[in-house]
C-alpha cells in the first residue's frame, strides 16, 4: 500500500472516531441539560402545588369565618327585630297614658 493511501484510510477513520465521541459528548450534556431542566421543572410543580394546597386551606377557613359571622349577623338582626317590638310596645303604653 501506498503511503499517502494509509494516511488517507488513516484521516478517515480518526475523522469519523472524533466525530462519533463528539456526537456522543454532544448527546450526553443534551441528556444531562434536559434532566436539570425537567428536574427544576418538577420543582416548579411542587412549589405550586403547595402553592394552591395553602390556598385550599385558607379558603375553608375563610368560609368557616364566614359562616360564624353569618350567624353572628342573624342573631344580632333576630335581637334588633325583638328589640324594636319591645320599643314599639313601650311607646304604645305611653301613648296610652297620654
Amino acid at each position: 500500500m501506498d503511503v499517502k493511501t494509509m494516511i488517507t484510510i488513516l484521516a478517515a477513520i480518526s475523522g469519523i472516531v472524533l466525530g462519533w465521541v463528539g456526537g456522543t459528548r454532544a448527546f450526553k450534556q443534551d441528556v444531562e441539560r434536559e434532566a436539570g431542566s425537567g428536574a427544576a421543572l418538577r420543582t416548579d410543580v411542587e412549589y405550586i402545588k403547595r402553592g394552591v394546597d395553602d390556598m385550599r386551606l385558607e379558603q375553608r377557613a375563610q368560609g368557616q369565618r364566614f359562616d360564624v359571622l353569618s350567624e353572628r349577623v342573624t342573631r344580632i338582626e333576630e335581637s334588633a327585630k325583638s328589640y324594636h317590638k319591645r320599643l314599639d310596645r313601650f311607646e304604645e303604653n305611653r301613648r296610652g297614658e297620654a
